[in-house]
């Protein structure tokens, strides 16, 4: 993949953009099965407790990845001791993540979570992006990008009221 600069902004080559566009529904079908998970986490949490819903959603979820690199061939094996610690804070927001899914969902509902998480999700993406945190390229927030934060959190009003 190749992504050539003019003026500080990034072009993407024919390459880049069919990965792309075959890329985005992939995406989305991974934002509906957060919805179903949502609505399976919510249930199970109140039957069996929020953290055994959670440790058993991670469970399955680690069987199978085990499986995965099982079946997947060789692997080059993480090298946790000359990571930066800063990178393994995903394995922290992932529980904290579930377990708030888990105590929201019978309460406020799928699709106001859904929504509250999407929310939130962009905000913090639209600055992660604006400032380059995490080592990631910098794109700066341009009015279209306030936009489209500011008619999610329309979104977000308008399923709370609803």
């Amino acid at each position: 993949m190749q992504v050539s600069s003019i003026e500080g902004v990034a072009q993407a080559t024919p390459k880049k953009s069919f990965l792309r566009l075959l890329l985005l529904p992939l995406v989305i079908l991974a934002g509906m099965g957060l919805s179903v998970e949502a609505g399976l986490l919510g249930p199970l949490g109140v039957q069996v407790g929020h953290l055994w819903a959670t440790l058993s959603i991670f469970g399955v979820g680690s069987a199978i990845l085990y499986l995965l690199l099982l079946f997947s061939g060789p692997q080059k094996g993480p090298a946790l001791s000359e990571l930066p610690r800063w990178q393994l804070i995903g394995g922290f927001l992932g529980p904290i993540y579930v377990v708030v899914l888990t105590l929201a969902t019978p309460h406020i509902g799928i699709a106001m979570t859904m929504i509250a998480i999407l929310s939130g999700q962009v905000g913090k993406s639209v600055l992660i992006d604006h400032f380059g945190w995490f080592g990631t390229a910098r794109k700066r927030v341009n009015g279209e990008r306030w936009i489209a934060l500011a008619l999610i959190v329309v979104a977000l009003v308008l399923i709370a009221r609803g």
